[in-house]
């Protein structure tokens, strides 16, 4: 016998292994310096473990382009980066594949997965990695020698003058709005799920309304307040620790009232290459990959025994340091699931009044 058809003959016999092969991964996030920071800190370094090959692409947010290609079964993405409204409401549509919180790896200490993440990481669908916010920033030079310091002075514009910038949304407006008007962090909520709550939140908007300068992408608020165009703006504050960090700019980070929301992988139904998806997400939500994606983004890992190995000079700007999220709101998922078209509505009204 030839010594090609022994070596066939042995892979029949399952005498000889032979080896996996690699799967070709398509994982979906927002791109700009966060998705590069996933692909340093687990795309790669997974690539390199597993020989799974991982391409890239670029996910705008919501449900429709998952819902599409589920319904035509034609999925292209294996795993996405989503905000934990959009994949809960797809999980609910029946879009991802389930999470089997018992397969994810323990902490770096040993501690049972579902037992290190921090609340709202592990949901039936997702598995987060960084918890983010939306907070209020202002240019230092605009405020010299008195710096605002509450919420309420972001509505303040005798004191604090200027324009301010706000994301071109109800969302985080409505609650700061309720906030700056005296209603505590944990009752936000309760108030805005009342009609008079919500004229509340806009009438307290209509004191600023004129001079609010609206902002659509998350690269808007650190050049509109390089530019001048604000002295104060809400902001997401891995993009302006950025600013401050890397370009030397004199941006303050104005913590109370800050906006809290979670992040996370999902795995979209009917994916080929479901074993891989899990790999990919397994070990990019461990202890080291997420306190590396932190120290990369200066976003909070949404795992406990993540934090201490964070870099240090970057754990004061986390949105989940203790001193930043005293009086921190957590997004409601569920309210914004019942209320969001109307809201949303309501909010597109109220923009297109004088």
């Amino acid at each position: 016998m030839s010594s090609s058809l022994k070596a066939i003959a042995l892979v029949a016999m399952g005498m000889v292994a032979v080896p996996a092969m690699a799967t070709d991964l398509v994982f979906a996030s927002w791109g700009g310096s966060y998705q590069d920071a996933q692909d340093t800190t687990a795309v790669r370094p997974f690539s390199a473990k597993s020989g799974d090959q991982i391409k890239i692409d670029t996910y705008n947010g919501g449900i429709a382009q998952i819902r599409s290609q589920v319904e035509t079964h034609n999925v292209t993405w294996d795993v996405v980066d989503m905000q934990l409204a959009d994949a809960t409401r797809a999980c609910d549509e029946g879009l991802l594949e389930p999470i089997n919180a018992a397969s994810l790896p323990a902490s770096s200490k040993g501690a049972a997965a579902k037992s290190d993440f921090l609340p709202g990481g592990l949901s039936d669908c997702m598995v987060g990695n960084v918890s983010w916010s939306t907070m209020i920033t202002y240019n230092k030079s605009a405020f010299k020698g008195k710096e605002p310091t509450k919420i309420g002075d972001f509505f303040d514009l005798k004191k604090f003058p200027g324009k301010r910038g706000l994301r071109k949304s109800p969302e985080g407006a409505l609650e700061w709005a309720l906030l700056a008007d005296g209603v505590p962090a944990g009752d936000v909520y309760k108030v805005l799920s009342t009609p008079a709550g919500v004229d509340r939140a806009f009438k307290k908007l209509d004191t600023i309304k004129s001079s609010i300068v609206w902002w659509e992408a998350g690269a808007q608020p650190p050049q509109l307040l390089a530019d001048g165009e604000v002295t104060m703006t809400s902001a997401y504050p891995n993009r302006i620790y950025t600013a401050v960090m890397q370009d030397k700019k004199p941006f303050g980070f104005l913590w109370d009232g800050e906006v809290k929301n979670i992040e996370g992988y999902a795995i979209v139904k009917g994916t080929k290459n479901l074993k891989a998806a899990q790999d990919f997400v397994n070990f990019a939500t461990s202890t080291d990959a997420l306190a590396k994606l932190s120290s990369a983004t200066a976003l909070g890992p949404m795992r406990q025994s993540s934090i201490p190995e964070v870099d240090p000079k970057v754990g004061p700007y986390l949105p989940t340091a203790p001193q930043n999220q005293k009086d921190a709101v957590d997004v409601n998922v569920a309210f914004w699931a019942d209320h969001s078209d109307d809201l949303n509505q309501k909010f597109a009204v109220w923009l297109g009044q004088k």
